[in-house]
């Protein structure tokens, strides 16, 4: 199982909103592919994939607000 959490995106942001995913649980991913989009204050920003496998949950829907080092979803490897 890899977490997929929020990065450090830029010096002063704290937190983000879920903009979009491109996938739902269930779904087979593959590493570096777009997995969900996020914006800021200041951007939007794509974060891909860290690893190929399932996407077996996503704990923030489009709308929430999620902070730094918040996990967002996770990819079942198996």
């Amino acid at each position: 199982m890899t977490n997929v959490v929020l990065p450090e995106l830029g010096e002063g942001i704290e937190k983000a909103t879920i903009s979009y995913w491109y996938f739902n649980p269930g779904e087979r991913v593959t590493e570096k592919e777009d997995l969900v989009e996020i914006t800021t204050d200041k951007a939007t920003f794509n974060l891909p994939c860290p690893a190929s496998g399932i996407v077996s949950e996503i704990f923030f829907h489009e709308g929430d607000s999620v902070n730094i080092g918040e996990i967002l979803a996770v990819i079942d490897e198996g």
